[in-house]
């Protein structure tokens, strides 16, 4: 019997807040709901686990990569933006950098000046990847 593998759903709490009126230098690990409505100046990643949500506010900026696995972006992040998991971008969003995502939402507003690449599932991608060496699937069984 095939099982199915268990949706990851983020976290819908917010564990950290970084507020409005704040400017925060450094790197950010964290784990759980993360919430910027400031700035941040670096680079922003969640540990370990793969239910960790950001949410950058319209007010909230980020220069530097972000790798979380669930993103939600209604603010400005100039830097890369990697995801596991789902990435959100609100009609406000503006990223300067690629974006790497499994799931994408995109609103009607948002701005990406970098590329989007939709990172497929291991199994799939490799199967795809001996397809396009030339060797089809049914020659694989003989």
């Amino acid at each position: 019997m095939l099982s199915k593998k268990p949706e990851e759903k983020p976290v819908d709490t917010i564990d950290t807040l970084i507020g409005q009126h704040t400017e925060l230098k450094g790197d950010i690990v964290f784990t759980g709901g993360l919430r910027i409505d400031g700035k941040v100046r670096g680079n922003v990643t969640a540990k370990g686990d793969a239910n960790s949500k950001l949410i950058v506010s319209d007010q909230g900026e980020i220069d530097g990569s972000v790798n979380v696995p669930h993103v939600v972006v209604n603010g400005t992040i100039n830097g890369n933006l990697n995801s596991s998991g789902t990435v959100e971008l609100q009609s406000r969003a503006r990223i300067s950098g690629d974006v790497n995502y499994r799931q994408l939402k995109m609103d009607l507003g948002a701005a990406v000046n970098g590329n989007l690449v939709c990172e497929q599932e291991r199994p799939q991608a490799a199967r795809l990847k001996s397809v396009a060496g030339g060797e089809s699937p049914a020659a694989k069984g003989s």
